[in-house]
């Protein structure tokens, strides 16, 4: 089976995690609707429900790929999925569950800029 999902962090082309989408399909670049908010954690993004536009990439990937992001995520602990409209169907976007370790907001909805 196949998924698609939108990644906003450290999976996105040329950041640290993104060996894990080796094997994905790129199928473009997309920008949410204003329902979130994006946070630096240092090593790592966060994204809650806000009032901004988050910026990222999105991939088609398989069941064992869609594994091994929920484990980098500590998908149902850490982060949950959600589905969320794109150009490209729907996609699943890692959302953050511990609101209170969140400081530093980007407030460009783009953790490869961090302002």
């Amino acid at each position: 089976m196949q998924h698609l999902v939108f990644v906003y962090g450290s999976l996105r082309h040329g950041e640290c995690n993104h060996h894990l989408l080796s094997q994905a399909q790129w199928l473009g670049n997309h920008t949410t609707l204003p329902i979130y908010s994006l946070y630096d954690l240092g090593a790592y993004p966060a994204v809650i429900e806000g009032h901004s536009a988050i910026i990222g990439e999105v991939y088609l990937v398989d069941e064992e790929a869609l594994a091994q992001l929920d484990l980098l995520e500590d998908h149902p602990v850490t982060y949950r999925r959600e589905l969320i409209d794109t150009p490209f169907g729907q996609a699943w976007i890692y959302i953050y569950q511990d609101i209170s370790q969140l400081d530093v907001i980007i407030s460009s909805g783009d953790w490869s800029v961090k302002v």
